[in-house]
């Protein structure tokens, strides 16, 4: 009889594990309406002609992995979302740079392998997990917007999201133009 529960217990846990998918690690992926990487779904095989484009902007973004807390917790980890807009009703805006630096302004990734397409009032948001302390508390990314039409400019933050204890919190940075140097 204990034979008979013990194989009957084995074979409900193998059935109800074989129907589980593995788990979807990266977080883009997971919480994405369609379950694929935001960035993969807008990439864009049309060759940017970036002479022809009459926007062009640089953009620093701040990012903070962690932040001070007190000397008994001196380092409570964030996650973050990068969060770009385009603001024209009318006319994409091509992304063909997210490169993210750690505090001592070394690079450490770049998050495009091929330019993306932001279509009109389309938002492209990723996140950088919590756990990922790679850039440390002065990490930033480089974004590079082009675009058709020179009144259209986008909205660029980021959105940090913490907790210590029992208490949470968020704050938001907002993209800073800087000179092209490209």
């Amino acid at each position: 009889m204990r034979a008979a529960y013990i194989l009957t217990a084995a074979l409900m846990t193998a059935t109800a594990l074989s129907g589980c998918k593995p788990p979807i690690d990266d977080p883009n992926v997971m919480y994405s309406d369609d379950h694929q990487d935001p960035i993969k779904r807008l990439e864009t095989d049309v060759d940017i002609d970036k002479q022809s484009l009459p926007y062009q902007q640089t953009f620093y973004v701040p990012i903070y992995s962690n932040i001070y807390v007190d000397e008994d917790n001196p380092k409570v980890l964030l996650s973050a979302t990068l969060s770009i807009r385009n603001t024209s009703l009318e006319h994409s805006l091509y992304v063909t740079k997210i490169d993210y630096y750690n505090t001592g302004g070394d690079f450490v990734r770049s998050y495009l392998s091929k330019s993306i397409e932001l279509p009109p009032m389309g938002t492209l948001n990723y996140i950088v997990e919590k756990l990922d302390d790679t850039g440390g508390d002065g990490a930033n990314f480089v974004v590079n917007i082009e675009g058709e039409s020179t009144k259209t400019k986008p909205v660029i933050e980021a959105i940090m999201i913490g907790n210590y204890s029992n208490k949470g919190f968020a704050f938001e940075t907002e993209a800073v133009p800087i000179s092209n140097t490209d």
